[in-house]
Order: structure tokens, then sequence, then C-alpha cells
């Protein structure tokens, strides 16, 4: 691999001549195959350096570095000195096996990330080999020859070759605020980087235009790869989730710490031998430390991670797993999110008031024109032909129809403009023969200032002119309207009715056009559309919708009985926006819609007065939407993105949660996104929001039994020292329920699926501590019953003829299986575990099973009867223990029972 730290040649006062033969690249050809592959290997990939992935040693040394190995350890010293090899045995076993999970689980979480990561892996369009390709840009070389166009995320640092009015946005790597307009021409030798607006650089993107450019350098070579070797070794910050379970740690440490000093100080008093106390002391601090809650988080996210990928959403950042739990606010774009964006023309109006009715959906031609229920098409009807002929001549779509890649009809160009080719065509217009037979000779090209296209077709060099566009600016040039296949001089009475009927067209929803011709005339492609104005005859307004997506009113439903509010930005206008937002149940009575220029007036305290009752964002530019994010998170609220434009980055960076679409996204939308829903769809973004919640959820259920079960192993070992009685576990048997017991259940919680009410719950609130209320009062519960049952059981086998190590044996065995009945209530807050649902758990059933199999071992073979201080139990035997250690099971189903009874519906968002 070449040295990326040597000098890099100059490449801005080269001409691009010099450059192209510098690189040895063929200017119009590109790389070739062969040589792409060579220089691949020679430069390395084109990657920026990212966390280093930690070889297996480090991992495995990584698991002993911690307080709690370091007390074990020094137990298991302990433990040797005294005498006691067998115990100092299992204490370095029960630290190793622990060491080889944990190196286990972090490395299948970290692969998990890493496959992830590379789904959402930035594509560029390069030329090789004469033929343009989109490839992974971690696989650009110097020499290639890149394709650049508005949206586009620059992939490598390259000089520019050709330009066609192409803006670069270079504010992530000079700090300029403004898009550089860049050009070809070569520069003087001294000239600052900022100032080189021949070449354009990895993380950079394209605002305007297009252009092509040769790769000149790449990876930790490009202008961005020097900045980030000085910042290969930041840490990101750690996320609310890991602070608070940082901050929950400490506590439980603490009150661990209390109760070392407390079992010392209760052992010295009752007699119990220095050795035997301190390592059962010893045993019990491990025991209430919560070790495996930093790897259950681990995989929490890991898992969180592949599931919403399984449904649709890629997570390029982890920590928008945990944020997504706690959405109150979905702020989406309406086209391809909220809706199909295949736009369907459902209504025409006609001058003289006739309103035509267009059946069929999408861009497949089936479906009728119906005026006043009955069918008509382009033979029988003159005035409707003229308007269609009309819409598919000015137009530069075509249709696709099915083929094997893909059963549905497709749009290639304008999705509005393959609507109308759909419409001409349900109305018996033949495309491509009467394009054939009325060619194009000139055009005015749509402008987004005029908001009109005109088009001259015809044989002669004059002909019939077609224009179509705003309604308002197509009847500012119309002097006369068609009427059953005349031309009839129009008023300012029409106007006013064709207004009417506009207004009530888009009241529907509807996004509407108005088309108009002239006849006879030569457009002058050099002069503007002032020159038509006063010659056109209005044919028509035209009224397409871009239908919802089935699924979406459901989600958004979903959405409102789970506490979050669905806000839609849309680039449409407020009135169309409204009318879909009602139909979806976005909006409500009262509801509003505001557009970019009222909310440009709109005095800040009444934005954050109205928010509630405003539904609809219309025509906002990028800083607005900035400001629609600040104003709802002002009030506490954790908002989620949608975009897929480059102007939408800085709002997709600013939430809490951007969500970039995965079709229809630009490069840079996706690289400012925590997420990248791959189907565009809202209904995917709520799947997210639900795995997210599932993920927090089942975070809780760990912290739930790691606490009622620790808790009760500390208080059946205090009222034996309290009580005077001898001691009910020994030290190694302590750290096996703790290690192999638990373990063996713990991190199978967090495969927990589904409970069904994810979505029937308020938001995580902000700032929420991992024990709330309602867990306490578990624990609460638990906690008593498992120490009493344990407990009871001990003191009563003592008062039969049992011997002392055949009682403490089925004591230990009695706190194993509390524990595994304990682990299935754990499982929901309400829902019985006396039903058949653990078999959806499979990771949970096979834990079981296994904590079931090596609890046998310990008791029934000899060797291990040693190491652990057991007996062989009589098999009657454990039919008692099985029914003593279900008490906790029993205790919660009756709370559950009740809790059910109780239990009112979860508030829902008004």
């Amino acid at each position: 691999m070449k040295d990326q730290d040597q000098p890099a040649p100059r490449w801005h006062d080269r001409a691009v001549d010099e450059v192209f033969s510098s690189l040895a690249v063929d200017p119009q050809r590109g790389l070739g195959h062969d040589e792409a592959a060579r220089r691949l290997t020679e430069h390395g990939p084109n990657a920026l350096p990212e966390a280093q992935h930690r070889p297996l040693w480090h991992v495995i040394v990584r698991q002993f570095t911690s307080p709690l190995i370091y007390i074990l350890f020094v137990a298991a010293v302990i433990a040797f000195a005294m005498g006691h090899h067998g115990d100092s045995i299992v204490i370095l076993a029960v630290v190793i096996i622990n060491a080889i999970i944990g190196t286990v689980q972090e490395g299948r979480a970290e692969r998990s990330v890493e496959a992830l990561r590379r789904l959402s892996a930035l594509k560029v369009r390069v030329v090789r080999g004469g033929k343009e390709e989109s490839i992974e840009a971690e696989r650009l070389v110097p020499g290639d020859l890149m394709l650049l166009a508005a949206g586009d995320a620059v992939g490598a640092d390259a000089r520019l070759t050709e330009t066609a009015g192409l803006d670069a946005a270079e504010a992530a790597l000079t700090g300029e605020s403004l898009p550089v307009s860049k050009s070809t021409e070569p520069l003087a030798e001294d000239t600052a980087l900022a100032d080189r607006r021949n070449l354009v650089y990895h993380g950079t993107h394209i605002a305007a235009g297009r252009g092509r450019a040769v790769v000149v350098a790449t990876g930790l070579s490009t202008e961005v790869g020097k900045i980030a070797k000085l910042t290969a070794g930041a840490e990101d910050p750690k996320t609310p989730l890991e602070l608070r379970i940082a901050q929950f740690g400490r506590y439980v440490l603490a009150a661990a710490g209390v109760m070392f000093a407390l079992v010392l100080s209760l052992g010295f008093m009752r007699g119990v031998p220095m050795a035997e106390i301190l390592m059962v002391a010893i045993g019990q601090l491990v025991s209430m430390v919560p070790e495996g809650l930093p790897v259950a988080m681990t995989i929490m996210l890991a898992v969180g991670m592949q599931r919403m990928s399984r449904r649709g959403a890629v997570v390029r950042r982890l920590s928008a797993v945990e944020t997504l739990g706690s959405t109150s606010v979905i702020c989406s774009d309406k086209t391809g999110t909220l809706t199909k964006n295949e736009m369907t023309v459902t209504t025409l109006w006609l001058p003289g008031g006739r309103v035509i009715e267009v059946t069929g959906a999408g861009y497949s031609p089936t479906g009728q024109l119906l005026d006043d229920g009955r069918e008509i098409t382009c033979t029988d009807d003159g005035g409707i032909c003229s308007l269609l002929e009309a819409v598919a001549l000015c137009n530069d779509a075509q249709l696709l129809p099915p083929d094997g890649s893909d059963p549905r009809w497709r749009a290639l160009g304008d999705p509005t403009e393959a609507a109308l080719l759909t419409l001409a065509t349900k109305g018996g217009v033949e495309i491509d023969p009467l394009r054939l037979n009325m060619p194009r000779r000139a055009e005015l090209p749509f402008d987004s200032v005029a908001k009109m296209m005109a088009t001259q077709h015809g044989n002669g060099p004059s002909g019939r002119v077609f224009i179509k566009g705003a309604p308002e600016e197509v009847l500012n040039l119309c002097s006369a309207t068609l009427r059953d296949e005349r031309s009839e001089s129009s008023d300012s009475s029409f106007r006013d009715v064709a207004e009417a009927a506009l207004t009530t067209m888009g009241a529907s929803g509807l996004r509407v056009l108005a088309v108009a011709e002239v006849n006879d005339w030569q457009l002058d492609e050099d002069a503007d559309f002032a020159q038509l104005n006063g010659h056109a005859t209005f044919i028509g307004l035209v009224g397409q919708m871009d239908p919802p997506r089935d699924e979406v009113k459901l989600a958004v439903a979903e959405c409102r009985a789970a506490g979050i509010r669905t806000i839609m930005v849309t680039g449409d206008h407020k009135v169309t926006g409204l009318a879909i937002a009602r139909l979806l149940g976005i909006a409500r009575d009262g509801d509003m819609a505001v557009d970019g220029r009222e909310l440009e007036g709109m005095p800040e305290h009444d934005l954050r007065a109205n928010l509630d009752h405003i539904s609809v964002f219309a025509r906002v530019h990028p800083a607005q939407k900035l400001r629609i994010i600040e104003a709802l998170q002002s009030q506490k609220k954790v908002v989620a993105m949608t975009g897929d434009g480059v102007n939408d980055a800085p709002a997709l960076a600013a939430a809490d949660v951007g969500m970039a679409m995965g079709i229809t996204g630009t490069e840079v939308a996706k690289g400012a996104a925590k997420i990248v829903i791959t189907d565009d769809n809202f209904a995917t973004i709520v799947h997210a929001v639900e795995e997210g919640r599932l993920a927090y959820r089942n975070l809780k259920k760990v912290v739930l039994y790691l606490l009622a079960t620790s808790m009760a192993e500390v208080l059946v070992l205090l009222g034996a020292l309290f009580l005077g009685y001898p001691l009910p576990l020994a030290a190694v048997q302590i750290l096996w329920i703790n290690i192999v017991t638990e373990g063996t259940v713990t991190v199978n919680l967090i495969m927990e699926p589904l409970e069904g009410d994810e979505m029937k719950r308020p938001p995580i609130q902000e700032g929420e501590p991992l024990l709330n209320h309602t867990m306490l009062k578990r624990v609460a519960l638990m906690t008593p019953v498992m120490t009493l049952s344990t407990f009871g059981y001990y003191v009563w086998r003592l008062s039969t003829d049992a011997s002392y190590e055949l009682a403490r044996t089925e004591t230990f065995t009695v706190l194993a299986v509390c524990q595994w009945f304990n682990v299935l209530n754990c499982r929901s807050e309400l829902k019985s575990a006396l039903n058949l649902s653990i078999l959806k758990n499979y990771w949970l059933l096979g834990g079981l099973v296994l904590g079931n199999g090596l609890h046998f071992l310990v008791i029934y073979t000899e060797p291990l009867n040693r190491v652990f201080h057991t007996v062989p139990i009589p098999t009657a035997n454990f039919f008692l223990i099985g029914a003593v250690a279900s008490t906790v099971l029993w205790a919660e189903e009756i709370r559950k029972f009740v809790a059910r009874r109780r239990a009112q519906p979860y508030p829902r968002q008004s």
C-alpha cells in the first residue's frame, strides 16, 4: 500500500489535460477495471480512520479490567492462602467463563453493527471502461472519473474537468457558509485551500449543477483525511442511557459496599471464622453488583439495530436506538413518505364548468374518464381531446411498462408529467404515434420563476404551442377559452369562475395545473413567456394528487395512541398539505397549516403558543425547519425528522433522531441522519419507534431481574446472620448463582419479542430513571417472597433430620429455582407468565434448559460436589423445592391479575 503520509502533489495549478496525463487516465473512458483494481491495491481503500477494531487479545484482557474482577482475584488468593483450593479454582473458573462470555457477546455485537453500517455505505457514480457505474466510495482510486450532480456527496478529493453551473457546499471543510461556484480553470500555485475553485473535496457535497472530476486523492491523503488523523483517537460522548446505567451502577456499588461491611460485622459478632465470613462477604458483594448490565446494554443496542434493519430502518448511530423510544413528535415529509410518490390525475375541469372524474391510481393506464358517470374518450369529445393531446406533447416524461424486473408501470422523468401521460392513455391517446406525427420544434423549458413550460409542435416553422404550469400564471397569458371545440374570448368573469374551481380542487388536496395553447405560432426560444401574453387559449385545469399510502393512516393512528404527535412538513401548498393531513388523521378539528411566508412573520412566542395546533408546515426553507425543531425541543419534545434533500441535512442533524429516505434521499441527507428508512415509508418509521421502545423496555426487564434476585440473596444471608443460623450458602454457591444461574438467562431477556402494547404507552420521558415507581413496587414484592421462600425452607430443613450439607444444598437449589421462576415474571409487567409465549423467545428457553442442566451437574456429579460443597438431593424433594420456589411466580400472578383489573387505558395524544 502506498504511503499516504508523503507530501501530496498540487493539482489546482495544472491544466485539465496535464492532470489527465499525470494520472494516466483516458478523459472519456476513465480507468479500466483491471487498472482500477491495481490502484486499489496500491493506494488502499478510500476510507477515513474509524474506531480501530480491537484485536482478540485486547478484548479478552479488557474483560479482566474491572473492579469486580479485581475483587474476585483477591478472593481467589485469600481462598487459596487459607487452604480452600477448590473454592479458589471455582472463583478463577467463574472469572474465565465470564470473560469468555463477554468476549463472544462483544464480538457478535461489533460484527452486527459493522454489517449494518455497510448497508448505508456512500455510493458514487464513476466512468470505468467507458461505462457509467455506481460503486461504493471506498473503492475510489486516484484517476477515477467521477460524475457529480446536485445532492451528491463528494467521495474523494478531485480535480474538476467539466462543470455546468456547479456549486459545492464546503462548510464542513472550510467553514464557508455559502456554496462555492466551481470552474475548471488552473489557479495560481499559492491559492489557499478555501479558494481552490477547481477542486472538490471529500466530505463536502454538490449544492447545484453538474460536472465531472478526476480523483486526485483518497483516504488519509484527502484534506478531510489529514484532519481525521488528528481526531482518530477521539471517543463519542456517552449516551443518556449509558450515563443512566453508570449512575445506577454507582448507587448499587455503594449499597454493596455497605452490605459488605454489614456482613463482616455480623460475622465477627457471631464468631464466624474470618476466612469463611470474608469469602461470603466478597461473594455477596459480587452478587449485588450488576456486572451483566453493561453487556446487556451492548447486546440490547445491537439487537435493536438488527430488528430495525429487518423492518426497513438501518441505524447509522447506536444512540438512535434508545432515542427512538423517547420520541414524542415525528416531523414527516409528505411526498413519498406519507404518500406513494405516484402522482395520479383524479379530476379535470373544462371551461363551461364541466368536471370530469378520472378513475384508476398510480402510473398504470387502467382507468376511465367519466363525465357525469358516462365514459368519454378522445375520439368522441373534442374538448377532452385537445386537453389530452396538450398534456401528452408538452411533456418530457416516459411511461415504462411492466417487465421482468418490476411488475409495475414506472415513471421515467418527472412524476407529475408521467401522471399526465397516464391520463392521456386512459383517454385513448396513443402517445408514440402522436409524438411522431407532431414532433417538437421548439421549447421554453420549465422555469421555476415563471412556473410554466411551453413546447411548439408541427412540421413547419410555425405550429401549435402548448403551455402547462401554475394556473395563475397560465391564466395571465390567456385571452380566450376553448368551449365545445371553439375558441371564445374570455373576460374577468371567466377568470373568477376558473379561480373558484381552482380553490375547490385545491381544498380537496389536489395539485392543479392549467393547460393552454396558441395556434399557428413560432416560438422564440431566446425570449421568455411574455411573447405569449394575450395569445393563448385556455383549455382546462388538471387536478392531481399523490395518493396516501394505504398503511399510513393506521400508522398515524398508532402514533397518536402511543402519545406521539405527527406533523407534516411539506414543500407543497398548505391547502393541499392540510387536505392530505386531514385525510390521514394528522390534522384534527381546530388544527391549522402555516406556510413559509406566514412562519417568517410569526414571532417566536406566537409560534410556541400555537405549536400544539399546527399540523402542517408548508413551503418552508431549511432555516425554518431548524426553527420548527428548536421550538418543539424547547417544549421538552423529543423530535424525529424525516428528509431526503440536500437542504434537509441541517434539520436532520439538529433533530434528536434524523431519518433520511433510502430511495429518494441524497447522500448528504443520509450522512446527516442517524437512521436511513430503506423504503421511504412512514409506517417503517413507526415500526422503528416500536422497536426502540422494545429495546429500552427489555433492558428494564434485565434491571428488574438483577436487582430483585440480588437483593434476595443478600437478605437470605443477613437473615441467617441476624438470627444465629449457620450460613445457608457457601461463597462458591453465591458466585455460581450470580454468574451461572443469572448469566444463562439475563442477556436472553434482551431477546424478548414485542408484547403488542408498545405503541399504546406514552413515550419514555426524558430523565426517567431505570427504576421507576412501578418497578420498585414489583421489587418490593418479588424480593421478600423469594427471601421468605428460600430462608424459610432452610430453617425448616434444619429443624428436620436433614444434615447441614443437605439443607444447604437444597437451599442453594431453592434460590436458583426462585430465580428461574422470577425471570418468567420479569418478561411482562401485566401479562401472565402461565402461557406458551416463552416459546417465542427460544434464547430464554435455551438459557433455562442450560441453567437447569448445569445445576444438576453441580448437585449430582461427585467432583463438583466437592468443589461447590453440595450433596445429592433425594429426587422426591425436588417437587417440594419446586412448589416452595414457585411462590414468587404465584405472588406476581396475583399482582398482575389485580393490576389488569385496575388498569386504565394509557393516555393518548389529544
